[in-house]
């Protein structure tokens, strides 16, 4: 069982920054090191998007065509705690925005739907003003 906690959400301006955070845990304090982490965005109406991936254990990336050059996914092993770095901020970046984790193995390709995802956070509200 994972937990994965958002945090980092808030009202920017266009152009502006923002650093979403995900801290994850496991009730047994086991590793993430066969999962992949990723964000997902929803707007009201819409179904949930991919933003970006990346794989715990090899730090490989993968973002959406919409974000690309403007986010950055990383981790930090020592804390569990997956970030999106989001630049360049624009008004149709306003989303609720999840973190996930799924489990990839060796050599899998990076996890891109939501039905890959086992475990889901409780989204943290981002709204850029124009």
């Amino acid at each position: 069982q994972v937990q994965l906690v958002e945090s980092g959400g808030g009202l920017v301006q266009t152009g502006g920054s923002l650093r979403l955070s995900c801290a994850a845990s496991t009730r047994t304090n086991s590793t993430f090191s066969s999962y992949a982490m990723g964000w997902f965005r929803q707007t009201p109406g819409k179904q949930r998007e991919f933003v970006a991936t990346i794989k715990w254990s090899i730090g490989s990336t993968y973002y959406a065509d919409s974000v690309k050059g403007r986010f950055t996914i990383s981790r930090d092993l020592a804390k569990n705690t997956v970030y999106l770095q989001m630049n360049s901020l624009k008004p149709e970046d306003t989303a609720v925005y999840y973190c996930a984790a799924g489990y990839s193995g060796p050599g899998s390709p990076s996890l891109t739907r939501q039905d890959e995802y086992a475990y889901w956070g409780q989204g943290t509200q981002v709204t850029v003003s124009s």
